[in-house]
């Protein structure tokens, strides 16, 4: 039997046992697992991916909701200011109307109710004809105004004479003063009637013609 050389032996073995070894690593080591990325990143879950979708949904509706309740609110505040601008301002409209404004000197012998400012009587008629006397330079008070109407006529406008010279001649004296027409006429006092029997025209004629002879209607005391 052929003895075999040492070196052909020893390198049997190393061709046996290497190729184990080699099979070995690659089993062990194998692929590195799907999960483990050169980045380090983390890929969500689909159940992730979802919850994170819903947050920020909800997050964006909060906000629409906070906003469309911040933008009432200021229209709110915004309108009621307006109101209570508008209801101030009408109130201070109401207010200055109805605050009472003295009655104008009358410019004319209207001496109906409500005419002239002046009440319909013979307190209202001296009156009215006073503030005209005063505005055309006439003299008198309101004592010999009434003082006289009442000799006169007693405070009948639609008083009338018709038995003195005046009457028998044609023109008898009418009025409260108890005026003639020619003196009315002489004496009439623009921005009143021009009607002998008109209160207020009666008596500023009657104080005109007196203040002309007398100096004043407080001056007569008779008939004048």
């Amino acid at each position: 039997m052929t003895p075999v050389p040492a070196a052909a032996n020893h390198g049997s073995r190393r061709r046996t046992t290497r190729p184990a070894r080699t099979d070995t690593r690659r089993t062990t080591r194998g692929p590195a697992p799907h999960a483990a990325t050169d980045t380090g990143r983390h890929t969500p879950t689909p159940q992730e991916s979802h919850h994170r979708m819903t947050t920020h949904t909800q997050n964006r509706t909060a906000r629409a909701a906070r906003l469309r309740t911040l933008s009432l609110t200021a229209l709110a505040t915004t309108a009621a200011a307006a109101a209570a601008l508008t209801l101030t301002s009408t109130s201070a409209h109401a207010a200055e109307t109805k605050q009472p404004t003295a009655p104008a000197a009358p410019t004319t012998g209207d001496s109906q109710p409500g005419g002239s400012g002046y009440a319909n009587n013979l307190d209202g008629w001296i009156k009215e004809s006073l503030a005209i006397m005063k505005a055309k330079g006439i003299p008198g008070t309101y004592e010999g105004l009434h003082r006289n109407i009442m000799r006169e006529s007693s405070g009948n406008p639609n008083a009338q004479n018709g038995w003195d010279v005046n009457a028998q001649k044609g023109t008898p004296s009418k009025g409260l003063l108890q005026v003639i027409q020619p003196t009315f006429n002489a004496y009439h006092v623009n921005g009143t009637a021009h009607s002998l029997t008109d209160p207020v025209a009666n008596i500023t004629a009657a104080a005109n013609y007196a203040a002309d002879r007398y100096g004043s209607i407080d001056n007569v005391n008779s008939a004048y």
